[in-house]
């Protein structure tokens, strides 16, 4: 809604639903990226398979974090960025243009 609100500030009239979209897959794409290493760290507790009799490596997220950021340095934990920007972006674009659209109409027809 802040990029909204400051595109509607900027053009001096309401978003339409193409640049609502737009804002929503910017947004999408900011919180993706934010949340990656945390994101990283659920596949690396879910996808462990220790050998029987061994303890896991990977127990809490702090803990994996940590293990990576030692281990594989920094950019591990980033491990996926681009795929995963791109479909939450390519997504989020879909589902608020969706959303944006389905809300105008809704609005103009005294449904809502």
């Amino acid at each position: 809604e802040a990029f909204k609100k400051t595109w509607k500030e900027w053009q001096g009239h309401d978003t339409n639903p193409v640049q609502g979209a737009a804002c929503g897959s910017v947004a999408g794409a900011i919180a993706g990226a934010a949340t990656t290493p945390l994101d990283v760290a659920k596949t690396r507790i879910m996808l462990e398979n220790p050998v029987e009799g061994q303890a896991k490596r990977y127990v809490g997220t702090y803990q994996t974090l940590s293990i990576i950021f030692k281990v594989e340095g920094a950019t591990a934990l980033f491990k996926g960025l681009a795929p995963r920007v791109t479909w939450i972006t390519v997504g989020g674009f879909i589902f608020f243009g969706a959303y944006e659209q389905a809300t105008q109409l809704l609005w103009k027809s005294g449904a809502w």
